[in-house]
């Protein structure tokens, strides 16, 4: 499950700091002013780390941006730093592109390999969940195995829009403008709004 603290504000919010650092990222050069639609978000079993992979549109294409939030910086990962942001409720928290973060990378794999989904969300308000909602976006993946693969280290390299992490469990492709020629032994899809796409891939 993952935790949405409905009563808490965000010092930049999510959209301001993603538009901020976007121009700074040669593979979204021209890409104009985004919205966000959507979201979808997998557990850290750990419940260290928060990993959400946001959706904007772009013009008529789709934005795919995998995040995590943590609450002390992420060691050999300053490149990938997106900034940082004040959250009422969980104070200063650390953005980072998550194609860069081992934590990350094992939900997107062991979603992969598994046929996992997005976590279900849990609404919390005051300190209390009020709520357990499905996300309107639905990301799945194609695997049957039983579980994941530990993950250490990572290294990251791009390829046009898409982020190409390598790392014990292989070698996983993260597209990060949609749609994508994103293809690989497994897959993760994601849906919304009766549209859908493959998004990552391990080869």
């Amino acid at each position: 499950m993952a935790v949405v603290h409905a009563d808490a504000s965000l010092s930049p919010t999510k959209p301001e700091l993603v538009a901020a650092w976007l121009p700074t990222q040669p593979w979204a050069e021209g890409l104009g002013e985004v919205e966000q639609f959507g979201a979808y978000r997998f557990d850290d079993p750990d419940g260290e780390v928060g990993i959400e992979a946001l959706l904007f549109r772009a013009g008529e294409r789709v934005l795919h941006l995998p995040l995590t939030y943590r609450a002390a910086p992420l060691e050999g990962a300053e490149a990938f730093l997106l900034g940082t942001m004040e959250h009422t409720v969980l104070g200063k928290r650390w953005i980072y592109d998550a194609c860069a973060d081992p934590v990350a990378v094992r939900a997107f794999v062991t979603a992969i390999v598994t046929g996992g989904e997005q976590a279900t969300l849990e609404v919390a308000r005051e300190g209390q969940v009020v709520e357990r909602r499905t996300p309107a976006v639905r990301a799945s993946g194609s695997g049957s195995a039983a579980t994941g693969p530990e993950i250490g280290p990572v290294s990251v390299r791009s390829s046009g829009a898409t982020a190409v992490v390598g790392s014990p469990g292989g070698e996983l492709v993260l597209a990060r403008l949609l749609p994508a020629e994103v293809s690989g032994r497994e897959t993760l899809s994601v849906v919304w709004d009766g549209a859908g796409t493959v998004v990552a891939a391990l080869s």
